[in-house]
């Protein structure tokens, strides 16, 4: 497979102040994004807050109402989809089910006017790539859910995009087959050095797969970064109540709580309950409060607590470390530094 280098001052994609509206919903609203070559980079959001419609604007199933689009430094703006060099992988896979697997794959080169041979073999190459090789004579319908979605996988980068989109590709799929393709698709952007733009409204996806997450809410990116910043430092509420849960405090809680008088996020997993086999860290807000609800979820528990200010906490403890009692009173240790400052409240 071709892998595709440019100097890395020119964006894969390009947005500039990119706006789409239906009737009166503004779907994206003037949205700024760069995503590198060779980049990993998930969209992230509920339904409806734009991800979607931004990966149709770059696919070309959408035109902008305003703003500019450039992929590898050329405007798109106009431009239909073949003429775009991406491709998109859809959740439903969108396969012919009365074509062959190999047909399926080579149909976009059949299209561009490539010879039999020729488009049999990249087919084939391409069909090796998601690990399907020998499967060219079967029939859609006779393959897994989990191999459907790797012919269309391999159908879609057979004509060797410069960019892959993929719209909730793996959303069709049961755990642990989606937890093995987000492995294999993370180890095949690798391999191929394509930029993948990933939309998902599943926060653990995003965070486990992509080189970079942008956070959607109402038509507008509301954070970007590398996962870990976006989970560590959530900029709003919202990020903080999507991506991971969080607890959301106000100026004062967060203060009385050993952080700055600003509203806060606290990941649960950072409080630490005392006495239950961890370690208290040498500076901490030490505070009381009363067990409300403990649930069991494999490796961890999820203790719901109250403190004696009124004040409703979630605390992830190790499900190793000893029971705590629904009615019982625990002291809890929060970490200097635990409580991240959030921006505005969008």
């Amino acid at each position: 497979m071709h892998v595709h280098t440019l100097s890395a001052a020119t964006p894969a994609v390009r947005f500039a102040g990119v706006t789409r509206h239906f009737g009166a919903v503004r779907a994206v609203d003037g949205v700024d994004l760069a995503i590198a070559p060779g980049e990993f980079f998930a969209m992230l959001g509920p339904s409806g807050s734009g991800k979607t419609t931004c990966l149709r604007l770059i696919a070309g199933f959408e035109q902008p109402d305003a703003g500019h689009i450039e992929i590898f430094g050329e405007a798109v703006e106009g431009l239909p989809p073949y003429r775009r060099p991406v491709n998109t992988v859809f959740q439903d896979y969108a396969l012919f089910p009365h074509l062959s697997v190999g047909d399926n794959v080579a149909y976009g080169l059949k299209v561009r006017g490539i010879g039999r041979a020729e488009r049999d073999r990249l087919a084939r190459e391409a069909l090796a790539l998601v690990k399907l090789s020998g499967m060219e004579a079967r029939r859609p319908a006779q393959l897994s859910g989990g191999q459907r979605q790797r012919v269309a996988l391999a159908r879609a980068l057979v004509v060797r995009p410069k960019v892959l989109l993929l719209d909730e590709p793996l959303g069709a799929l049961d755990l642990k087959l989606r937890e093995e393709m987000q492995s294999e698709l993370k180890s095949l952007q690798r391999a191929l050095g394509l930029s993948f733009v990933f939309v998902t409204h599943d926060q653990s996806e995003a965070l486990s797969m992509a080189d970079r997450v942008a956070v959607f809410n109402e038509g507008r990116i509301v954070q970007v970064g590398p996962p870990e910043d976006v989970y560590e430092r959530p900029a709003t509420r919202f990020v903080a109540g999507f991506v991971g849960s969080a607890n959301v405090l106000g100026a004062a809680q967060a203060a009385a709580l050993g952080g700055e008088e600003v509203p806060s996020s606290l990941r649960p997993e950072k409080i630490i309950l005392l006495g239950h086999g961890l370690a208290e860290p040498a500076e901490a807000a030490r505070l009381e409060a009363r067990v409300v609800e403990v649930s069991y979820q494999g490796a961890v528990r999820r203790v719901a607590l109250l403190t004696p200010a009124g004040l409703s906490l979630t605390a992830l403890v190790p499900a190793s470390a000893p029971g705590a009692m629904v009615g019982g009173t625990v002291q809890l240790a929060i970490p200097r530094g635990a409580l991240q400052p959030m921006e505005g409240e969008r």
